[in-house]
């Protein structure tokens, strides 16, 4: 199994023995999503972790018709969708494959496992759920106090998630058209 990206995520974030690094892997399996397919769809109870070990994942939710990605994520992170994992309710989101992607998963119950069993792993899951609250708070603040064109400028510094990011779905993590971007894109050049 292809769990060398992920050894090597989590020993950047907690010191772990090498027979607790055979447990965790023991929990984990390997799915390929095609582009376009959905991990986690409206309405279903979320009872899995994702590693991504390459491609990319967006969340979107559907209102008026209208697709609105809130959220995306690429290759080495880890994550799931905590509003319906913790308290086992449908998710409002789906979870879609925006390119060809190769995921480690774990199961809700051996998460769980690891958590009683391993204690380092606690401290992973902390560190995790501090960086991405973190990264939410920072989204949501940007959000309120920056302009469409200053948030536009912090993709700017990673020129690779541009190429990632179809625009539409890059227009709606801004909250704007995709006109309004073009427009931005244009002004900026």
């Amino acid at each position: 199994m292809q769990t060398h990206e992920f050894v090597s995520f989590i020993k950047r974030i907690v010191s772990i023995e090498q027979h607790e690094l055979d447990l965790i892997r023991s929990r984990c399996r390997f799915k390929s999503i095609r582009k376009g397919r959905l991990v986690l769809k409206t309405g279903q109870i979320a009872n899995q972790y994702f590693f991504i070990i390459s491609g990319g994942l967006r969340f979107y939710y559907e209102l008026n018709n209208k697709e609105n990605t809130t959220w995306v994520c690429f290759q080495n992170e880890f994550f799931t969708e905590i509003s319906s994992l913790n308290p086992q309710k449908p998710t409002r989101f789906n979870i879609q494959a925006i390119e060809e992607t190769q995921l480690l998963i774990i199961d809700k119950k051996d998460m769980d496992f690891l958590y009683a069993h391993i204690p380092g792993w606690e401290e992973f899951g902390r560190k995790v759920w501090e960086a991405t609250a973190a990264r939410m708070v920072d989204q949501l603040l940007n959000f309120q106090t920056m302009s469409a064109e200053e948030r536009y400028a912090g993709f700017l510094e990673v020129p690779e998630l541009l190429m990632k990011i179809p625009v539409k779905d890059l227009a709606s993590i801004l909250g704007i058209t995709p006109n309004a971007l073009s427009r931005i894109r244009a002004k900026l050049r």
